[in-house]
């Protein structure tokens, strides 16, 4: 159950800042009417009071605020019979819609503010022209000192962010090299003992155990360092509440391709060369590029076809899809409507993939019309034995 310092959407802040503002108009209309020997209305002092509270609502609804504040600004104005007052409540709601909105809704508010907040009960409908003159110098000042303050926020912002980025690239940097220590140590124990039980298997057997049971410690001591750094890594994720499922790879293309088919999206799958097995790290690198490019195709090519062809080398893998939608070099297409080359989240995530694991990616829009998305990754000859040829689907 939320308590009513839960629901209130004001904070501590903003109250002291309401407060304030009823304290410098307040004075300030009694100054007015005190030099134009006039009594300071009740009507006029429930009115400054009721456009001080609406900045309570300010950084929720900047535009509102504004709104009701010029209004109940100029009905106080228009109850007394001095100079029209242009007072801190309309500065502050007025600076809120700088820092918060865009510059059309900025100048919209500016326009209607300067002249509004002139309104009064001296001749001209605007109270007077020197009136007006400081009323929109005052609307000028505090705009540009808000569209200031939203510059300087937003530089604060990208350089907090810039840092936090920097901090995070510095700790992975510093893991990767912990990373590269503990495996380059270890393994080149385990080859030495391993290199040694070797010799001496036939003519020392009880040498060829000690080294085994030392290969065997030290890959187990390797085990252990490496997943208390990958604990390091992953202790901002919530625990799995289930056993981990088999990583995809080349055998469950198949399964995204009949869901991007449900998806609404015509899709083609055809597999050339001798299928073999691949090491799992690439088979889930060329699974995850073809998820991905699909996905990039339902979202961008809007009502076109797609075309997955997985085509198997002596000495590499290569993936490759291909739409006919709207391209560079269609007709009615719009240039640029698909990230290319390094734009894009997913298309960078897929270069990262692919460079991790040797090989190349190409994503850009065709002449022709379409977006083509290709990757190749090198496989060892011997990663795995042919098991035949798998017809075109």
């Amino acid at each position: 159950m939320s308590t009513l310092a839960d629901r209130l959407t004001w904070t501590r802040g903003d109250a002291l800042v309401a407060a304030g503002a009823v304290a410098v108009d307040l004075t300030g209309f009694a100054f007015a009417t005190q030099f134009a020997g006039a009594p300071l209305e009740v009507t006029a002092a429930f009115l400054v009071v009721a456009a001080a509270l609406a900045l309570l609502a300010r950084r929720r609804h900047p535009v509102v605020t504004l709104a009701a504040v010029v209004a109940l600004t100029a009905a106080a104005n228009l109850t007394l019979p001095v100079s029209p007052h242009f007072g801190l409540t309309p500065a502050i709601a007025l600076f809120s819609v700088a820092v918060a909105c865009r510059p059309a809704v900025v100048a919209g508010g500016a326009l209607a503010t300067a002249p509004l907040v002139t309104l009064g009960q001296g001749g001209l409908p605007f109270g007077s022209l020197t009136g007006l003159a400081a009323n929109a110098t005052a609307t000028v000042l505090v705009v540009a000192t808000g569209l200031v303050v939203k510059r300087w926020q937003r530089e604060t912002e990208a350089n907090r962010v810039l840092l936090a980025d920097r901090a995070v690239a510095e700790e992975r940097r510093r893991i990767a090299r912990e990373l590269h220590d503990i495996v380059a140590h270890h393994i080149t124990t385990m080859q030495l003992m391993a290199g040694g039980a070797r010799a001496n298997l036939d003519h020392d057997r009880e040498a060829a155990r000690e080294a085994l049971v030392t290969l065997e410690g030290s890959g187990r001591m390797a085990l252990g360092e490496m997943r208390q750094l990958l604990d390091v890594l992953r202790a901002g994720d919530e625990p799995d509440t289930v056993p981990p499922a088999p990583q995809p790879g080349p055998a469950d293309l198949e399964r995204i391709v009949a869901e991007s088919r449900l998806a609404g999206m015509e899709t083609e799958f055809t597999v050339r060369g001798p299928v073999r097995p691949l090491p799992p790290t690439v088979g889930l690198t060329v699974f995850r590029v073809v998820q991905e490019a699909l996905t990039n195709a339902r979202k961008h090519a809007g009502d076109a076809r797609a075309h997955v062809r997985l085509t198997y080398h002596p000495d590499e893998v290569a993936v490759e899809v291909r739409d006919d939608g709207p391209g560079s070099g269609s007709a009615g297409g719009q240039a640029g409507a698909r990230p290319a080359g390094p734009g894009g989240y997913g298309l960078i995530g897929m270069r990262e993939r692919v460079a991790l694991q040797g090989g190349t990616l190409e994503a850009a829009p065709q002449h022709e019309g379409g977006f083509r998305v290709s990757a190749r990754l090198p496989v060892a000859a011997g990663a795995g034995a042919a098991r035949g040829e798998e017809p075109a689907r």
